[in-house]
């Protein structure tokens, strides 16, 4: 993994910010640098966290704190279920072509509902 840290540490403590707990390989090299490069106390804060990550995360590493706002109870070919979703797309705006349809079909819905509610802006080629 990619790290810039200072040659010496000079924290008393690390926050770790992740959405997603899955597997928590990432979370635990993460953790690994982190005791290596010096840190005495670290936190994990995260949204949704599955159980067997949170286990393997804490097998790990048991002198850490994590704090979770849910755990969900399993994951599903390496995805939280029921989960949240792709965190990645939903940060940079990627949707499925399902939600791509159901907003224009919205937007129609809605320029239809316009025209019948507001006969005064009507064109009258429109009549």
């Amino acid at each position: 993994y990619y790290q810039r840290l200072p040659k010496k540490c000079c924290s008393d403590v690390a926050y770790v910010l992740d959405p997603l707990v899955a597997s928590a390989g990432t979370l635990k090299s993460v953790v690994g640098i982190l005791k290596k490069w010096g840190v005495p106390s670290i936190h994990v804060i995260s949204v949704i966290g599955s159980r067997p990550g949170i286990d393997a995360l804490l097998a790990a590493h048991p002198d850490i704190h994590v704090t979770l706002a849910c755990v969900d109870p399993g994951l599903k070919d390496g995805k939280i279920v029921p989960g949240l979703g792709d965190v990645g797309d939903r940060l940079f705006g990627k949707t499925n072509l399902a939600d791509e349809n159901a907003a224009t079909e919205e937007q129609e819905n809605a320029e239809a509902d316009e025209r019948l509610v507001c006969p005064s802006k009507r064109k009258m080629s429109d009549l």
